[in-house]
């Protein structure tokens, strides 16, 4: 089978949207995991393989235009894996002479201190994870600096929309709860404002990366609604929303999550990532709106689509 125009490597949430976005614009796209299989319709092909071997990842990559890196190993494998992954992504891209557009998250610049996330922002991390983030984003902008392949970056702050799942402060623990009329839960303190970016959005803007004959050599925030709330402003749109008289929220006390800690990698890797609750976290997207005509849904429309997604 000819390999399409479009090859994303990664089947979680942010695969499927990008996958949507390339769907919605008469595109196609081969999709790469470890399995083989993934929640898509049949003519969608899906290949299994280790991404880790630039053999495998060359070759399944070979004739694509654009190569699309959205893989996201477990919180506890990142450092064993997840450098590993991004280079044989990059060796597939630049067999292919394809651009490579890379999903990021924003650990690098560690924290806001009383200021907006813009992408001049200097990588400041203090943590583990966000100083691994600032290595391998150095490592794509150098190896387009280099003209060894063609690179454009995007970064979302804490996603939410459909196909979130847990992995999402706004997702498992809160629409259905909300549906229910039972007690939602969330990390941090809800009470301070904090960017969440839309799934769909996320997956439209990568899709605007590797067209744009702009978007390269750069970083990019997807966009996000500008009028940033706080998390316990959006819980409250969610129970209204969802038709309940009132709010039922808690938060996870850090003490309880240290604890849980103890005995669930995942949540231990998660605990220091918690300053990103401590005090106002905004994501500034003005940048790829002015320059490349990406605009973020409305954050009403944004919860009231998830909201549907979780009803059906």
């Amino acid at each position: 089978m000819s390999t399409p125009r479009h090859v994303i490597f990664g089947t979680g949430a942010i695969g499927l949207a990008l996958l949507d976005a390339l769907q919605q614009r008469g595109e196609t796209a081969r999709l790469v995991n470890r399995s083989g299989h993934a929640r898509v319709p049949d003519e969608i092909e899906v290949v299994g393989g280790d991404a880790r071997d630039p053999g495998f990842t060359t070759s399944v990559a070979k004739g694509a235009r654009v190569v699309y890196q959205t893989l996201n190993p477990p919180y506890p494998e990142w450092t064993a894996q997840f450098p590993a992954l991004q280079a044989g992504v990059l060796a597939a891209a630049q067999a292919a002479g394809a651009r490579l557009v890379s999903m990021e998250n924003v650990y690098m610049y560690g924290r806001p201190a009383g200021r907006p996330l813009t992408e001049d922002r200097a990588y400041d991390a203090h943590t583990k994870k966000g100083q691994l983030r600032g290595r391998m984003a150095r490592e794509l902008l150098a190896a387009h600096t280099a003209g060894r392949v063609e690179v454009a970056i995007g970064r979302a702050s804490d996603y939410f929309g459909p196909r979130g799942g847990a992995q999402s402060n706004l997702g498992d623990r809160v629409f259905p709860a909300a549906l229910a009329g039972k007690t939602a839960t969330v990390l941090g303190d809800p009470d301070q404002p904090h960017t969440y970016t839309y799934i769909p959005d996320i997956g439209e803007a990568l899709a605007v990366l590797g067209e744009h004959p702009d978007a390269p050599g750069q970083a990019w925030h997807v966009p996000n609604d500008p009028d940033t709330r706080s998390t316990k402003q959006l819980v409250d749109l969610v129970y209204q929303y969802a038709g309940q008289p009132r709010t039922k929220l808690r938060a996870m006390p850090p003490l309880v999550l240290r604890a849980l800690g103890l005995f669930n990698p995942t949540i231990r890797e998660l605990t220091e990532m918690q300053y990103q609750f401590e005090e106002p976290f905004i994501v500034d997207s003005t940048k790829i709106t002015n320059k490349l005509d990406a605009h973020a849904t409305p954050i009403t429309q944004a919860l009231t689509e998830t909201l549907t997604t979780y009803r059906t």
